[in-house]
């Protein structure tokens, strides 16, 4: 045997082709760590498993006894190992070759069986989407936030919809899997409660809940989200952006040894670093008057009732307690500074700095917060000088050295991204930037027989198999997210090779969106915005009146909207864009849906009666 090592991270595209071999070949989902056994010539997976101890307990076998079986079955069953593989790899490719629908077969039935699929994994108790191990799922919570948005502005609440969204982030802010001093998700709880989590935090997590908190707190003005969110973004600047930038890949669950040890109380830790009314405050808020939480011994912190009181103190003024409160966990958190921390994995993933410039982006741009922007846009201009080599993007970075073919997620996530921090502030290169990367996009991974975005690039190393994914996974689906930002830059430029694109993705993957249409969310939210295009506002002008305009615009809920405030002396691409210019007045304002624009106005007024239409009311 010889034994090869992968980073999943890394090389994203092996781990995508290996776990649905091995859900092929084992009739069951896969799991990390993935132990598969190939065949020497090319490739081929014939056995897998998941995890197998060094020696033999929890009635799994030893490795070495595996070893053993494996050779002795690969020495005798050639013949039938050959045909095996030959099945699989016929199973590989109808995953990816899916019959295209007609453009006239596409509508919007999957988004209400959408809804139902996901409402009925709710857990109404506790909140979130199925049991333990419970993940926090944003992309499917932002799918019944946007279905909630949707029956709202029709007038036909859809309050089952809402209430499982929001129910679900209010959990998840109170519960366990949220760092309740220090900001920042947790990967997922271990329990169905959220109460103690696997304690690593993973970028990928923290940028779409980032946006998704953001997004949740716009709609309804709660201050447990605005909190969140301001956590939870200066989490990313403070332990998560490189110097240079980039935003870092993960922080570890274990310091010196063991699993959460940096996140942990006892309740004498607390007392001495606490005075005597800010223990009060912190036991009866974060359960430090109950008993330990973490093995017995220890306490990880959470929100036992919102709104709690010290039992001591029944009568305490809600305001000094308030004061109490957060003099503790100021204080907690500084002195939980000076433990050994976890260790950081400092590769800067192209793909999951896309994410977290997005939901910094939509952060910033809710809440007022010119910082989260600033951040966003220096981990942007760190892709840009570090990972954009001879027009083509690069996957990873580490210790001054950018390297590997990017992958689609690459793409799609950035231009994302992009579009978003356009949204906050504008910039020329920007713009230019998100042109490049959807021409490579298109140029590069566009399946142009059958429909649909490859992972790979068109150039990458020969692989077993070229995968062509609808399902979102622990990210979104690189496809759906791709179709999403086409038809963006196409209703922006009215380039209609980025739409006609997008509907080609739409096309091939219309069989498995109807067929399990909760597993396909991002590319929901294309076919949303492919049927019934969103609101494109772009705004021209300068100075304070264009800031006054666009602070209006994004000021209610509206999900399908993306605005563009582009000052009057912006250099603009040919296309549409060119063709809005700023006129006489000081803001002259172009709304269009889909390439249908209405006449250029100039009067605030005028602009406000026809964003009304796609708003939710403010609360």
């Amino acid at each position: 045997f010889v034994n090869i090592k992968v980073d999943r991270e890394e090389r994203p595209d092996l781990d995508k082709i290996y776990q649905t071999a091995f859900q092929l070949l084992q009739r069951r989902a896969g799991g990390w760590p993935l132990t598969m056994f190939l065949t020497h010539d090319d490739q081929t997976p014939f056995v897998g498993g998941t995890y197998f101890p060094k020696t033999a307990r929890y009635g799994m076998p030893a490795f070495v006894d595996i070893l053993h079986r494996v050779s002795a079955h690969y020495r005798w069953h050639r013949h039938d190992l050959h045909e095996q593989n030959q099945a699989l790899l016929d199973a590989l490719r109808v995953e990816s070759d899916l019959p295209a629908a007609a453009a006239s077969a596409l509508s919007a039935a999957p988004l209400p069986a959408a809804r139902d699929q996901l409402l009925r994994s709710f857990d109404p108790i506790h909140g979130g989407l199925g049991g333990a191990p419970k993940f926090p799922h944003p992309t499917n919570l932002e799918r019944l936030l946007r279905q909630w948005a949707a029956s709202v502005r029709r007038g036909e609440p859809d309050r089952q919809a809402g209430t499982a969204a929001l129910f679900s982030l209010q959990k998840m802010a109170l519960g366990g899997i949220y760092d309740q001093l220090g900001g920042g998700f947790y990967r997922y709880s271990v329990d169905a409660e959220w109460r103690i989590p696997h304690f690593e935090k993973m970028l990928y997590d923290n940028g779409p809940l980032l946006a998704l908190y953001a997004q949740a707190w716009r709609a309804t003005q709660d201050p447990v989200f605005r909190q969140v969110v301001e956590e939870t973004g200066a989490w990313a600047m403070r332990e998560m952006q490189s110097p240079e930038g980039g935003y870092y890949a993960t922080l570890d669950a274990d310091s010196e040894g063991e699993e959460g040890k940096f996140y942990l109380w006892t309740r004498e830790q607390a007392q001495a670093v606490l005075d005597a009314g800010e223990y009060a405050a912190v036991a009866a808020r974060y359960g430090l008057d109950q008993p330990p939480n973490f093995e017995n011994h220890a306490w990880h912190l959470r929100v036992v009732e919102e709104g709690s009181e010290p039992p001591s103190e029944p009568a305490i003024d809600a305001a000094r307690f308030s004061d109490r409160l957060a003099s503790g966990r100021r204080k907690l958190f500084e002195s939980r500074g000076q433990r050994v921390w976890p260790g950081r994995d400092e590769k800067i993933l192209t793909a999951w700095n896309g994410l977290m410039v997005r939901g910094m982006a939509i952060a910033g741009r809710h809440l007022g917060r010119a910082d989260f922007v600033d951040s966003a846009e220096r981990a942007l201009d760190f892709v840009r000088s570090q990972l954009w080599r001879d027009g083509r993007l690069l996957a990873v970075h580490m210790a001054g050295q950018s390297r590997l073919n990017a992958y689609l997620d690459d793409y799609a996530f950035l231009i994302d991204g992009i579009l978003e921090l356009l949204q906050c502030r504008w910039r020329d290169g920007d713009f230019d930037f998100a042109l490049a990367l959807a021409d490579v996009l298109l140029d590069q991974f566009e399946d142009r027989d059958a429909g649909g975005v490859f992972f790979t690039s068109s150039d990458h190393e020969r692989l077993l198999h070229r995968p062509k994914a609808a399902h979102d996974e622990a990210l979104p689906a690189g496809n759906g997210i791709a179709a999403q930002v086409l038809l963006k830059l196409g209703h922006l430029t009215g380039r209609t090779a980025y739409l006609d694109a997008a509907e080609r993705v739409l096309r091939w993957a219309w069989p498995v969106i109807k067929q399990i249409p909760a597993s396909c969310n991002a590319l929901l939210g294309a076919l949303e915005d492919y049927l019934e295009p969103g609101q494109t506002v772009v705004l021209r002008g300068a100075g304070p009146e264009l800031a006054a305009w666009w602070q209006r615009c994004g000021r209610p809920y509206a999900p399908g909207r993306l605005t563009l405030a582009i000052p009057a002396d912006a250099s603009l691409p040919a296309g549409l864009l060119a063709e809005r210019p700023a006129g006489a007045a000081p803001v002259t304002a172009y709304v269009c849906g889909g390439l249908q624009c209405l006449p250029p106005m100039t009067a605030l007024s005028d602009l406000e009666r026809e964003l009304a239409s796609a708003e939710l009311a403010e609360p």
